[in-house]
Formats: C-alpha cells, sequence, structure tokens
C-alpha cells in the first residue's frame, strides 16, 4: 500500500511499473542494464482515488496524462533501477498530494473609490509628462 494521506492509501496492484533501458551517456553499462523505470497509474478508473481528487488530476493539463487518464512517470535520474522506482512513486505521490487540496475560490471584488482616484491621478501625471516632451507644430 502506498500511502497518500490519511484515508487514501494506493494498493500495488494499481501501479503499473516497466522497466527499460536509460538514453545518455554511460557507455556499456546503459546498453545492457534496464534502470529507467516507468510507472503508470489509471486516474480515471482508480477505485482508490475520491471522486473529487481524480476530477482535479483529469483537470490538470498536464504532458504526462495520457487521453486515456493514466497518468504515466517515467524516472532516469539514476543509474540504479531500485532508486528509479523509489523516485517515480515519490513523483507520483506528490502530484496525488498536490491534488488533495482543493484550490480557494476566487471571490470577485470591486477596486475601491480612492484607488480609482489615484489611478486616474496618475495617469493624468503621465500624460502631462509625455505631452511636455513633444511640440507643438503649430507655433513655429
Amino acid at each position: 500500500m502506498l500511502p497518500v494521506s490519511r484515508s487514501i492509501h494506493l494498493p500495488e496492484s494499481e501501479l503499473v511499473v516497466r522497466f527499460m533501458r536509460a538514453d545518455g551517456p554511460g557507455g556499456q553499462h546503459v546498453n545492457r542494464t534496464e534502470s529507467a523505470v516507468e510507472l503508470r497509474f489509471d486516474v480515471l478508473h482508480s477505485p482508490s482515488l475520491p471522486e473529487d481528487v481524480r476530477e482535479r488530476l483529469l483537470a490538470r493539463r498536464d504532458r504526462r496524462m495520457t487521453d486515456e487518464g493514466v497518468l504515466v512517470i517515467q524516472a532516469r535520474r539514476f543509474r540504479d533501477q531500485g532508486r528509479n522506482r523509489e523516485d517515480a512513486r515519490e513523483r507520483l505521490l506528490d502530484i496525488l498530494r498536490a491534488a488533495l487540496v482543493a484550490p480557494k475560490k476566487r471571490i470577485a471584488t470591486k477596486p475601491s473609490r480612492a484607488s480609482q482616484q489615484r489611478r486616474l491621478e496618475g495617469k493624468q501625471q503621465r500624460a502631462k509628462i509625455k505631452q511636455g516632451r513633444s511640440r507643438a507644430w503649430g507655433h513655429e
């Protein structure tokens, strides 16, 4: 079980882990070992996630989310397969924990009369400065 919060735990059966060869430098070693990890989590069909968390995850504009609602995380930061697996799990937990927090509703406010007045006075000051820079064409 992967603990997301006190009330949410993901069973290992919902995570699909695949190992692949990592790209980049490393010589012959990188060509023989499958140290990179691809972790897949089906957000759309997971029974472990509450509905509001699922909706927030699916609403995110994240390139790691497929059209089928599967979150794909690739970890190839380390040369060790075990460390990459842990890195992928930690990144998954970070994404899920971020989706637990509901965004605050924005309350529409109106600018105060004093702030509107200050804004208009600033605009008039700026217009006077710019007007002073130009020459009057009709008085030459």
